[in-house]
């Protein structure tokens, strides 16, 4: 065959569009959005073919731009209307939007944009832009032939109930696009993109057409969701098989691959060849490909011959993947769930085995490039404000796309704050000598992390709102130069009062300072003393009240600290000397007291390595958890006092609420012990184990799995010097009545500096199932021998079984989780009692970290600062999710996809969704533009 016939797909790739738009550009009544670029006017217009509508630019808000016609002569009767026009941005700014809205957070979309020069500009010059979804980059636009569109089409989850798409000008041309078209998928398809990565179309080939026309070309309405599957023709090489049948889904599929494209399939004209497929990228500057995925469709299309046995393996560069038989009018999908990456060639190979009496068949193929989607964009209530007030004062500044994110691009005049772990907030506004006019927007409440806030010397009117004492974060409020009336209201004049607030004022000659007459300040902030004298009365009274509670709260507190000697370090022998510095703050008790405090050892909450938890009550009736070193022989060595020793220097100065509180401990002759705050609930083992007939939600696993992460990332980050644990494990978490995650057990951790790589230790320790294998061979523990333990606590989470398990013969969960998830089949991984009540996406996303997380070399695997972040990521998909609802049923029917279960051919998704897994590879890799048709990315 001719071997990139597959990838050579056709100018005429994208004459159809869709949707009636709204005032706003809403989806219409099956969720499509598409929008003519550049098309003049507003009204809507019909496509001849798939009798869908397109949009112009009017319906949507765009600032920028201008519209075009491409040139006459690259005009021709073949050409879809599309492309006759387009909107082009050479106004100067670094980025351009459109913006497509009400959407559904959390659910997944097909996003596409077309973008054909066709000399519309008369420069001969094509340009080179780059294109971002939302705040994550997506890819380089560079148009190679003034007559050939380019395409980029992406697989994402929205994260808001918008998704934006940006031009940005990279000073090699002026920006443009031609068609915009959004898709929502449903939830399960797809599962490689999900909250943290997107598919970036790279090829998307349907074999067994006879000719590659435009009619050729499978769109809506034979595919639903209106995937462009290009025909592939290779008569000199190909056999075509075909039927007239329906192809049906498999249930529950995830690709979805719609039946007039599986209706078609090639084999080899010479019975005794392969299939062999290829594509060859070409890396380019900022290519945020972490690899490749490839998505085979497969079926068989007609009644095999008596004893004709048709059985195909599959083989990527070289390497033997998967062996199959495809059934009869059923759709079945080869994919892999690792992205593969850093290969100058890619190459499948399609093969007959041995008992094969018939040669291989595909019907279709996909080729995605797997992109990073890490990047937060601005908190989601500050960009609702910014953008109200953007609308309400007609600002025409750059204010495009996020208003924080990529930091380069972020607003004028504008400020943000970026912390590690949560969305960037808007911190400074100045909109002085804007030409505001009208009355100050009620948006500007909703600015809760805003510290300076400067309106001064517009043409604004009206009083001022007192929401805007409410600020928490306002420090300057700068209102001088405008028209204001009306009083100060009570709030800003406590503010003012109380040292929290600057307010300035002057040149509002229609300000009242007092109920009787209004004065001109002339730009100062200081109000009459007479009318100060309230707030300030009041702030006295609070002051007086706040007192009596600090010092009721003191003694409160002194009682029970008073209850035993002054804290003190018992002498130790000369072993232990250099423990004899432990900080003082915290109480020490005799071993008598903890006699008392447990009523002599009475109620045992559990039992480690280190010895046996008791229940105890302090004399102010406070529950303690009493952790007492076992008294036998083994437990009297050098090696249990130090780890004791270790554990109390530890918990004396690490304080986090995700990490468990010391309250005092016990060195008393050979009795060592420790108290502890008391977590009702246990350990998250006990809860996974379900002994007591409980078990916990989705959610509730989520939201624990995210807080025993931050625990440990300040374990790693927030301490100086910074600790690793080394005995990650469901045992060591505990959880308080109201199921918060904490972190336990320190007796193996160790200080690191962050300069030193690794931990030097003399021996190895850890608990078995949960220890790092590199750390087992080098001896040498560091911060990724935590993440590695993290990401087996979870995929225990996700799975409900314990980290060593039979399958039936002793395997680690790591394994067993690994052959289900390269098979696609999320479900057989699921713990069944959540009863299916989560969102699919974020337990993927969960089971993708912990495969990172567990990865076998330590360079391979995130910090734990990346695990808290994609962990927000899945929890906030989970607060998405609607219990016990198909996200999905809001858009497509699955009548007639799902399998019939009584059918001959009956097969679950393990067994039909055939997949194969390899290995992952850190250099990045694009497809080339294709000479004929639409450069796909």
């Amino acid at each position: 065959m001719a071997a990139r016939s597959w990838l050579l797909l056709l100018c005429l790739a994208a004459a159809a569009g869709c949707v009636v738009l709204k005032a706003r550009a809403q989806p219409d009544s099956i969720g499509f959005i598409n929008i003519d670029c550049g098309m003049p006017g507003t009204a809507s217009r019909v496509d001849d073919t798939t009798k869908l509508s397109y949009a112009p630019d009017a319906a949507f808000t765009v600032d920028a731009g201008s519209n075009h016609n491409i040139s006459a002569e690259y005009v021709t009767p073949q050409l879809p209307r599309g492309f006759h026009d387009l909107r082009s941005f050479p106004d100067g700014a670094a980025r351009s939007c459109y913006t497509l809205r009400s959407l559904e957070a959390g659910l997944k979309y097909l996003v596409r944009a077309f973008f054909m020069y066709g000399d519309y500009d008369g420069l001969r010059r094509p340009p080179v832009f780059e294109v971002y979804v939302g705040v994550n980059f997506l890819s380089t636009v560079n148009v190679s032939e003034p007559g050939v569109p380019e395409m980029l089409e992406a697989i994402v989850v929205v994260p808001d109930s918008f998704l934006q798409l940006c031009l940005v000008n990279i000073g090699s041309g002026t920006p443009f696009v031609s068609t915009l078209e959004l898709r929502p998928l449903k939830t399960r398809f797809y599962p490689q993109a999900n909250a943290t990565h997107g598919l970036a179309l790279v090829g998307r080939a349907n074999f067994g057409p006879t000719n590659d026309s435009y009619a050729a070309i499978v769109r809506y309405p034979d595919d639903p969701h209106d995937r462009l599957w290009i025909p592939s023709v290779d008569a000199a090489n190909w056999t075509v098989i075909s039927t007239t049948s329906w192809v049906q889904n498999i249930h529950k599929d995830l690709f979805g691959a719609p039946s007039k494209v599986m209706q078609t399939a090639i084999t080899p004209r010479n019975a005794s060849k392969n299939i062999e497929l290829f594509w060859e990228p070409k890396p380019v500057p900022k290519d945020p490909s972490l690899g490749y995925i490839t998505v085979m469709h497969f079926s068989e299309l007609q009644e095999l011959p008596h004893g004709a046995v048709r059985h195909i393996y599959i083989s990527f560069n070289g390497r033997y993947v998967e062996d199959f038989t495809p059934d009869l009018l059923y759709a079945e999908t080869a994919y892999n769930v690792i992205p593969v990456g850093g290969y100058a060639r890619y190459n499948v190979s399609l093969n007959a085995t041995a008992n094969s009496t018939l040669p291989p068949i595909i019907n279709a193929m996909e080729v995605f490039s797997l992109f990073p989607t890490t990047n937060v964009g601005t908190d989601s209530i500050d960009v609702a404000a910014i953008t109200a007030i953007k609308d309400k004062y007609s600002v025409r500044k750059n204010w495009m796309g996020d208003p924080c994110f990529p930091k380069a691009l972020a607003w004028d005049r504008l400020a943000c704050s970026y912390a590690v772990s949560s969305p960037p907030r808007i911190t400074s506004l100045n909109l002085s000598f804007s030409g505001l006019n009208g009355d100050i927007s009620s948006s500007f409440a909703s600015l809760k992390a805003v510290q300076y806030l400067d309106l001064s010397n517009n043409n604004l009117t009206g009083s001022i709102p007192d929401a805007l004492s409410k600020l928490p974060s306002l420090v300057l409020l700068d209102l001088t130069g405008n028209q204001l009336s009306g009083s100060i209201p009570s709030g800003l004049l406590r503010r003012i009062q109380d040292g929290s607030l600057n307010l300035k004022y002057g040149n509002n000659p229609h300000l009242c300072t007092d109920g009787n007459s209004c004065q001109d300040v002339k730009g100062k902030s200081k109000l009459t003393a007479v009318y100060i004298a309230v707030p300030v009365a009041l702030a006295v009274v609070a002051v007086v009240v706040l007192l009596l509670c600090f010092i009721i709260r003191r003694e409160k507190h002194g009682s029970v600290s008073s209850r035993s000697a002054k804290p003190r370090i018992e002498p130790t022998d000369n072993a232990h000397d250099d423990h004899s510095s432990l900080q003082q703050r915290n109480r020490q008790f005799t071993y008598k007291e903890l006699q008392i405090i447990t009523k002599n050892f009475q109620t045992v909450l559990g039992k480690g390595g280190f010895g046996v938890v008791y229940e105890g009550f302090l004399e102010d009736r406070t529950q303690v958890a009493v952790k007492l070193r076992s008294q036998t022989t083994s437990d009297k060595s050098d090696h249990g006092v130090k780890q004791f020793l270790a554990e109390v220097e530890i918990l004396t100065r690490i304080h986090h609420r995700n990490l468990v509180s010391m309250i005092g401990y016990c060195k008393d002759g050979d009795h060592l012990g420790l108290v502890y705050e008391y977590m009702p609930l246990g350990t998250l083992q006990q809860h996974i184990a379900g002994n007591d007939g409980r078990y916990l939600t989705w959610r509730q696993r989520l939201q624990i799995a995210l807080e025993s992460a931050l625990g440990l990332e300040y374990l790693h980050k927030g301490c100086s010097p910074p600790l690793i644990h080394r005995d990650v494990k469901l045992a060591n978490i505990l959880l308080s009545a109201r199921l918060e995650a904490k972190i336990a057990d320190f007796g193996l951790s160790k200080a690191f500096n962050h300069d030193d790589t690794h931990v030097a230790t003399a021996t190895i320790a850890g608990t078995p199932g949960y220890l790092d294998p590199e750390y087992r061979v080098t001896g040498k523990p560091t911060s990724k021998s935590d993440v590695y333990s993290f990401g087996v606590v979870l995929l225990e989470l996700v799975a409900g079984r314990p980290a060593n398990l039979r399958d039936p013969e002793n395997t680690s969960i790591i394994h067993w989780a690994r052959q289900r998830l390269a098979q696609g089949n999320i479900e057989a991984v699921v713990d069944p009692r959540m009863g299916g009540n989560h969102d699919i996406n974020s337990v993927w996303k969960v089971a993708n970290i912990a495969l990172s997380c567990t990865a076998e070399a330590s360079a391979e695997r995130p910090t734990m600062t990346d695990v808290v972040a994609e962990l927000q990521e899945c929890l906030e998909l989970e607060k998405g999710h609607a219990s016990g609802d198909d996200t999905s049923g809001h858009f497509y029917s699955a009548n007639g996809s799902d399998r019939p279960q009584d059918n001959d051919h009956s097969t679950d998704v393990s067994r039909s969704s055939t997949t194969f897994e390899v290995e992952v590879e850190r250099n990045f890799g694009r497809v080339p533009t294709m000479p004929t048709g639409p450069a796909v990315r």
